[in-house]
């Protein structure tokens, strides 16, 4: 699903330095009618701001990447049109008034640092560069200047976007202003149809592959703009057909909490590196019809397979009611004790489907509506839905990643390490997991270790007769689960063994047999 479509006269040229009444009078004249809402209600939040602060008392915080860009010209029109439009300030000015603050970091890249001063000169900024921690130099900063409201390019989604609104006051144990939020609600594709409607320069790593730029250490061009394997050219940023993946080229650092691991090359190298780790999952199941057995679980099995079946450990499978409290007090407590969560059931738009509710009081936050989620609902149920589509598009906010595949006309939800899964039975289920698998090839998402492999044999023996030799086997064999099981009560004993090394395994069922006598056990498939 490509985001949008690109006019050839938006992308052959960029003009230098449009006029405030320019970047006004571009919205105005398209014909993008949600680029023109967002437009609007960011320019509503800045002359909102802009009436309730004086000029000395606001400043914009840029940081020369593409969400700050936005905001840079939204607030040069938003100031033009705050004055009186083309009556008071004929669409031009030399200066822009309003303060600007910009962390110069040394884990920059050169060319946002050098688009950032090329920018201030530009426009004229009346720019304030800290060196020091931006905490401590914004404490000095605002000490020494009476500002009250800071200008920022946060957008839901990003990761200190959570619990903010359009004007947020600062977080407890920071310099107290006032946050101002004019492109909150903007997704991925709002802010390139802006730029490129626009016309307006912005930082030339855009053009090189590069849809979300942190550091030099956690930043590398986003492999799915990758022209082809067998070179290391991209396509620009404003290509990338899912908005949902813009930090694929953030690079992951190790973390057991989420399964993922080191990338030199959006991890796309990086799961033949832990193979031997063992990592644990639990599986939750959410459905009153399962505990008043009314229906059988069939996916909680299937899905354990699958599980063990890429090397991970299930440590606990388990079903709740479908109540919020009872979601959020067992995914809290799963989440916190493995690196991964499946949950599935409860997933819709009936009254009994809390599970995204649950699992955002897990988190700690709010359910808040997700555009990208909103236009995939549009496509799927369209006319059918007698509801707000954009009530039903819930999601945990500031946590929730959209896994998106073509052959899903609903993306895999992912809040970080717990993953919802919507299937309902089996082929749903065998669907989503072959995606999610693919869709871990080429982004990070869960580790691919060494699978486990298991052995069984069967004997007719008594539980007595063997019960104190397994016991040392086990002790022997630390390493490997060993079960039994019965298919009927008079039927033969099966033992199975699992584990990651078949020499080991073979070890074990040779130290078996030879605590009993010949032919006490057989090996089946």
């Amino acid at each position: 699903m490509h985001i949008f479509n690109l006019p050839t006269s938006i992308c052959s040229k960029r003009d230098e330095n449009p006029g405030y009444m320019e970047i006004d009078q571009a919205i105005r004249e398209c014909n993008d009618r949600r680029l023109q809402t967002k437009y609007n209600n960011a320019i509503y939040v800045i002359q909102r701001a802009l009436a309730l602060y004086s000029i000395e008392e606001v400043a914009f915080s840029f940081n020369g990447g593409k969400d700050s860009t936005v905001l840079l010209h939204l607030l040069r029109a938003g100031y033009y049109l705050h004055k009186g439009g083309q009556n008071s300030l004929n669409g031009d000015l030399k200066d822009f008034p309003i303060r600007t603050i910009y962390f110069e970091s040394p884990s920059a890249f050169p060319e946002i640092n050098s688009f950032t001063y090329d920018t201030a000169a530009a426009y004229n900024l009346q720019i304030d560069i800290l060196r020091l921690d931006f905490k401590a130099g914004l404490e000095g900063l605002l000490k020494d200047n009476p500002i009250r409201a800071i200008f920022l390019g946060v957008r839901i989604g990003d990761p200190t976007a959570v619990g903010q609104e359009q004007f947020s006051p600062s977080s407890p144990g920071w310099p107290p202003f006032m946050r101002v939020n004019p492109i909150l609600d903007w997704s991925y594709r709002d802010v390139w149809a802006f730029l490129l409607t626009c016309k307006v320069q912005y930082c030339s790593l855009y053009d090189q592959g590069y849809t979300s730029i942190g550091s030099i250490y956690d930043t590398v061009p986003n492999s799915l703009l990758s022209i082809s394997s067998s070179s290391n050219k991209f396509k620009p940023a404003y290509l990338l057909s899912d908005g949902r993946l813009e930090r694929a080229g953030r690079v992951k650092k190790l973390s057991s909490a989420c399964g993922t691991f080191p990338a030199d090359s959006n991890g796309l190298n990086s799961m033949d590196l832990h193979k031997n780790r063992t990592l644990t999952v639990s599986v939750i199941a959410v459905g009153d019809e399962i505990l008043f057995g009314i229906v059988e679980d069939q996916l909680g099995p299937s899905l354990c397979k699958k599980l063990n079946s890429i090397g991970w450990s299930v440590s606990q499978v388990c079903v709740v009611h479908n109540n919020i409290d009872s979601v959020a007090e067992e995914v809290e407590r799963q989440k916190s004790t493995n690196d991964m969560v499946f949950i599935y059931g409860g997933v819709g738009l009936l009254h009994s489907d809390v599970t995204l509710a649950g699992v955002a009081n897990a988190f700690g936050v709010r359910l808040a509506p997700d555009e990208e989620f909103e236009e995939y609902l549009r496509h799927t149920i369209g006319d059918q839905s007698t509801g707000d589509r954009n009530e039903m598009a819930q999601l945990p906010e500031g946590i929730t990643e959209l896994l998106h595949h073509d052959k899903l006309s609903v993306p895999l939800i992912k809040c970080q390490n717990v993953i919802i899964l919507s299937a309902t039975n089996l082929s749903e289920l065998e669907k989503q997991w072959d995606c999610l698998i693919e869709l871990t090839k080429s982004v990070d998402l869960l580790a691919l270790l060494e699978p486990y492999v298991s052995k069984r044999v069967t004997t007719n023996l008594l539980d007595v007769e063997i019960a104190q030799p397994l016991s040392k086997l086990c002790l022997e064999f630390p390493d490997l689960c060993i079960g039994c099981h019965r298919k009927s009560r008079s039927g033969p004993l099966i033992l199975s063994l699992v584990g990651k090394d078949q020499s080991r395994l073979e070890s074990a069922v040779n130290a078996l047999y030879k605590k009993f006598q010949p032919g006490a056990f057989m090996e089946i498939n």
